[in-house]
C-alpha cells in the first residue's frame, strides 16, 4: 500500500507540477472524505481511482515539445546534449540577469551527472525532458572576482570531467592547465564575472569548492523548466559540435 500512496502523490504533484496558476478559492462545498486505506483493497481499486489522473498525466507527459534529427548524447568531453543544457543555462539566466541586474551572464557550466539519460532522434516530448532532468535544482548566478575563477580551471585540470560548459574554452595538456577564456578572451582578474549554474554546484556539489568564494545570487528559476520552455521554443534543435573542453593526453 505504500508504493500506492507514492504513485497516487507523484500523479498529484506532476500534474500540478507542470502548470503555475494562482490559487482561487470559490464555491467550496461539503464532499464525502475517500479514505485511502482498506477501502481500496486490491490493485484493480487503485487503478480505478487514479484512472482520471493518470490519463491527463500520460496526456501532458506525451504531448510533443520539439524534434531532433540526432541522437541527443551526453558521451564525450563536448557531448552534443551537454553543450545544448549548458547553453541554455546561460541563455536562460542571462535574460534573467540583463532583466534583474542589469548585468550580462559571461558563462555557465552544469554538472554532467545532472543529465541523467539521453534524448533518442525523433520527437522530443516532454516526459524527456523530466526525464533528464529528473530533480529541482535552480539556476543560480555566481558573482565572481576574475581572480578567483582559477579555482573553475584547475578544477577542469585536476578532474578532466566533460561537465557542460557554455562561454567557456578549457585546455589542458597532460593534465596541466594551458588554455583557458572566457567569451573567447583571458580573463581579467580584477573583472567581475557572472557564472549560471545549478544550486547543488553553487553550494560545493561534485566538489566544485572554488563558487565559495563567490557571491550567490538566486534567480527562483528551476532548471527542469528553464529547459521545457526553451525546447518549446527550438522546435528544431541542431546542436553545436564545438570544442570547450580540450584535454589533450587525457589518459
Amino acid at each position: 500500500m505504500q508504493n500506492k500512496f507514492l504513485l497516487l502523490g507523484i500523479a498529484l504533484f506532476s500534474l500540478t507540477a507542470c502548470k503555475t496558476t494562482s490559487l482561487q478559492v470559490a464555491n467550496v462545498q461539503t464532499q464525502k472524505n475517500i479514505s485511502i486505506n482498506q477501502d481500496l483493497k486490491t490493485d484493480e481499486d487503485f487503478a480505478k481511482f487514479i484512472e482520471p489522473y493518470t490519463l491527463k498525466l500520460n496526456k501532458e507527459m506525451n504531448q510533443k515539445i520539439s524534434h531532433t534529427n540526432v541522437d541527443l548524447t551526453k558521451e564525450g568531453d563536448n557531448s552534443n546534449l551537454g553543450n545544448l543544457l549548458a547553453d541554455y543555462t546561460f541563455d536562460g539566466a542571462n535574460v534573467w540577469a540583463k532583466a534583474n541586474l542589469n548585468k550580462n551572464i559571461d558563462a555557465a557550466l552544469i554538472n554532467i551527472g545532472g543529465i541523467r539519460t539521453t534524448i533518442g532522434k525523433g520527437d522530443i516530448l516532454l516526459k524527456n525532458v523530466f526525464e533528464v532532468m529528473p530533480f529541482e535544482n535552480e539556476v543560480i548566478i555566481m558573482k565572481m572576482k576574475g581572480s578567483d575563477l582559477q579555482g573553475l580551471f584547475d578544477y577542469y585540470a585536476k578532474n578532466q570531467k566533460n561537465n557542460p560548459v557554455s562561454h567557456l574554452y578549457i585546455e589542458t595538456n597532460n593534465g596541466a592547465l594551458s588554455k583557458n577564456l572566457i567569451n573567447g578572451n583571458p580573463v581579467n582578474p580584477t573583472q567581475d564575472y557572472y557564472i549560471a549554474t545549478s544550486d547543488y554546484l553553487a553550494l560545493g556539489g561534485d566538489n566544485m569548492k572554488f563558487f565559495s568564494k563567490g557571491e550567490y545570487i538566486a534567480t527562483g528559476i528551476k532548471l527542469r523548466d528553464l529547459f521545457i520552455e526553451y525546447f518549446k521554443n527550438d522546435k528544431e534543435i541542431n546542436p553545436k559540435e564545438d570544442v570547450r573542453l580540450n584535454f589533450i593526453g587525457k589518459k
